[in-house]
C-alpha cells in the first residue's frame, strides 16, 4: 500500500466519493493507493486535497514523508 492508500486508510476515506468529486476515476484512485510504482501527478493531489477538504501542503507531506536527498 501507498503512503496515499495509508492516509485514505487511516483518514477513513471513501474513494467513490473522491472520484465522483475530483474526476478521478476509481481504477486510478486503487493504482494511486495500492500499487508503489504508480506516480501521482500534482494535479491529482490537488484535486485530492480539494475532495476531501485537507491543506494541499499537507497532503504532500503525508505523501512523500519517506523521500530524502540522496548522500552526497
Amino acid at each position: 500500500m501507498t503512503n496515499l492508500g495509508l492516509y485514505f486508510a487511516k483518514k477513513s476515506i471513501n474513494r467513490s466519493d473522491v472520484s465522483r468529486k475530483t474526476g478521478i476515476s476509481k481504477t486510478r484512485l486503487s493504482e494511486l493507493a495500492n500499487n508503489l510504482n504508480t506516480q501521482l501527478k500534482v494535479k491529482e493531489l490537488y484535486l485530492i486535497s480539494l475532495a476531501i477538504d485537507e491543506d494541499p501542503g499537507e497532503l504532500l507531506k503525508e505523501v512523500c514523508k519517506d523521500l530524502e536527498l540522496p548522500k552526497s
